[in-house]
């Protein structure tokens, strides 16, 4: 007669106590840091070391989307849905690919957040595991539209750019 053992998971999911709200506090706090931690005078916005980092020419915003990465970390091991963690992912493939532009990059940064964008994505997964997902799916795939039509615009843009410099220069 064969034994029956149970089949254990090589990932242990993490109860709703406070190792779970402890992943989740660290999100929040990284986010804020990121994306909120200074209040720009005489406004009502608030910026942090995103917009800051986006600054330095060329690492800037890949340092920012590294400590971006962290969050992303905490929601995989708090064992997110995938989808989930795709709209994270993508969320922060659109601050890094728009970042790099000087100046308006940043600016995007402090509008678009995506480091509190994604603690927020983590605490309602983490608190809600039987969410449904269909509304992230069509989002998912919304942005992935709209992002490939974004980079084709900026290309098509750069191309323009460099007809009319070179038209300029060569006297045309």
């Amino acid at each position: 007669m064969a034994s029956h053992r149970p089949s254990t998971s090589p990932i242990e999911v993490l109860p709703r106590d406070e190792a779970r709200e402890h992943l989740i506090a660290i999100a929040d706090i990284l986010a804020k840091v990121m994306d909120t931690t200074v209040r720009i005078p005489g406004t009502s916005w608030y910026i942090g070391l995103d917009p800051l980092l986006g600054l330095i020419p060329g690492i800037g915003d890949v340092l920012a989307n590294l400590i971006g990465t962290i969050i992303l970390g905490l929601a995989t091991r708090l064992q997110l849905p995938r989808i989930v963690l795709a709209r994270m992912s993508l969320n922060l493939l659109i601050n890094g690919t728009v970042g790099a532009v000087p100046i308006a990059g940043d600016l995007f940064s402090i509008w678009f957040r995506s480091h509190t964008r994604n603690a927020v994505l983590l605490r309602e997964a983490a608190m809600k595991p039987d969410r449904e997902t269909h509304t992230d799916w069509f989002y998912v795939i919304g942005i992935i539209g709209g992002t490939v039509a974004l980079l084709l615009l900026m290309i098509a843009f750069v191309v323009w750019l460099v007809i009319k410099v070179w038209s300029m220069v060569a006297g045309g």
